[in-house]
């Protein structure tokens, strides 16, 4: 395995072809994830004309290098303007764009791209490890256990929703109410979509996202008056010495990178839960974990960390089931499956025989590809970071149109506009009277996976899918980690009620 793993590193680097490949790959990924709207799968679907008659390896390589940066250079517009590349860096926003109003762009970005690297990273080392024993581990998770996995998910309601626990669960259990529009997954009857066709495949994550920060955000601006910063450009951290500390701060919270690189590598793992209930489960375990918890959603650095790192490391875990079982560990992931095999590329167990080769040129390529893009990102933010100067007057015009044109890419229909209208009237009401709005996108990534796994394990087990071994440990989680945010309101409401007493 040592020698396999060495010679593919060497075989990579010494292609020039393939390393050509890779990097543009890595540019075109960039521009993509940067983009609101567009995002890896849309990459992938726009260039698979281009590598029919490509090698084998070339190809590869150049569609998996593109895929897994687009969530690097995702977080760009996320942290400065509050409008989400795609689905899976919306987490990011909740302490990212607080951090450019407080003229702390520069850092956030910083910490964003060094966590995108690591986990990236990770994620890759996790796949390798994982070759000789991922279909024992693959094989245990069933629709029980997906229930349960996703039911912890929305626990953490209560934590991203600081003192306000009450709206909190409000707000989340709205956002799970929009996550049963569309068609009903046991029955196949529509359900609250009336005669609208658009609203069958259920609400668009990146619409709903758009509509409860992008443009709230932008309304309170025109509102406010003045810039994104509230600070002036002399005192802000835009440039390459705000980076360079965000960098540093990322690895003085090291323990947290790694952990939620862990559980996102996991999550990718298992198909069907995807980037986006990685990157909030990942937020919500942050602020569980945290012993001050009440400065998240205020411009929190590690509410940037946690996210991105989970957001990079679950493409290495979503690759585990893609190459050796041939099911897509995301929606990305089946599009590149489908490149895949027009390459020639047969994923399925014979690839741990037969192509193990081609397996570990892909992981090197993941991780070439994570500190590729890093590097550029570094080196292109600190002008962008600037933006957050720019008067309103000019910014929010350009904002909102690319809010529009990132809802009208992410499904190609015009009547996503209505509903970003609508709900962006309900996102500024939440922002005005200061109710939390990240519950909300928790309650419609996590509530749709909740349903459907539910369905498939009542109808495999009945009520005995309660009592498999591993249910039994994600139900202790989850009463755990509730009985500890009841635990931890009640003392936080405790020392608000005592009198501070100066002597």
């Amino acid at each position: 395995m040592i020698d396999i793993m060495l010679s593919t590193f060497v075989q990579l680097l010494t292609s020039g072809y393939a390393m050509w490949m890779l990097m543009l790959g890595t540019c075109i990924g960039i521009f993509f994830g940067a983009v609101p709207g567009l995002g890896g799968r849309l990459a992938i679907a726009v260039t698979i004309p281009f590598v029919f008659g490509q090698p084998v390896i070339a190809g590869a390589v150049f569609l998996l290098s593109m895929h897994a940066v687009t969530g690097t250079a995702g977080q760009i517009s996320s942290i400065l303007f509050g409008v989400p590349g795609t689905g899976d860096d919306a987490a990011t926003i909740v302490d990212g764009y607080p951090m450019a109003k407080k003229g702390e762009a520069g850092v956030a970005l910083g910490a964003s791209l060094m966590a995108s690297g690591i986990g990236g990273i990770i994620g890759a080392v996790v796949l390798a490890v994982l070759i000789p024993v991922i279909e024992p581990i693959v094989l245990k998770f069933s629709p029980a256990e997906f229930f349960f996995l996703a039911l912890l998910g929305i626990t953490f309601v209560a934590f991203v929703s600081g003192s306000a626990i009450f709206k909190g669960l409000v707000v989340g259990l709205y956002g799970m109410m929009l996550a049963f529009v569309g068609m009903d997954p046991q029955t196949g009857i529509a359900r609250y979509s009336d005669e609208f066709l658009f609203l069958w495949d259920g609400m668009d994550l990146i619409t709903a996202v758009l509509a409860l920060f992008a443009v709230p955000e932008m309304i309170h601006l025109g509102v406010k008056g003045g810039s994104i910063s509230a600070v002036s450009k002399e005192m802000a951290q835009t440039g390459v010495r705000a980076q360079l500390k965000g960098c540093a701060i990322t690895f003085r919270h090291w323990w947290l990178v790694l952990r939620c690189s862990a559980i996102g590598a996991f999550i990718g793992i298992l198909p069907g839960l995807g980037g986006s209930a990685a990157a909030w489960i990942c937020y919500g375990h942050a602020v569980q974990s945290s012993k001050n918890p009440e400065t998240f959603g205020k411009g929190d650095v590690r509410g940037v960390v946690a996210p991105e790192s989970a957001t990079n490391s679950k493409e290495g875990g979503s690759l585990l089931p893609t190459l050796f079982f041939g099911v897509p560990g995301s929606s990305g992931m089946a599009i590149l499956l489908g490149a895949w095999l027009i390459l020639g590329i047969q994923p399925g167990p014979m690839m741990l025989v037969q192509e193990l080769d081609l397996v570990w040129i892909l992981i090197w390529a993941l991780v070439i590809s994570n500190i590729a893009a890093v590097v550029i990102l570094l080196f292109i933010t600190r002008w962008v970071a600037m933006l957050t100067f720019l008067r309103g007057g000019i910014l929010i015009p350009v904002v909102l149109i690319i809010t529009v044109l990132g809802t009208l890419l992410a499904k190609g229909q015009w009547e996503n506009l209505v509903l970003l209208g609508i709900l962006s009237v309900v996102g500024y009401g939440l922002l005005k009277y200061d109710w939390p709005r990240p519950p909300f996108a928790i309650g419609i990534v996590l509530g749709k996976i909740a349903e459907e796994s539910l369905h498939k394990a009542w109808a495999l087990w009945r009520w005995d899918f309660f009592l498999r071994p591993l249910s039994l440990i994600l139900i202790s989680l989850i009463v755990i980690t509730i009985a500890y945010a009841v635990y931890r309101g009640f003392i936080d409401n405790r020392k608000r009620s005592q009198p501070n007493v100066s002597i």
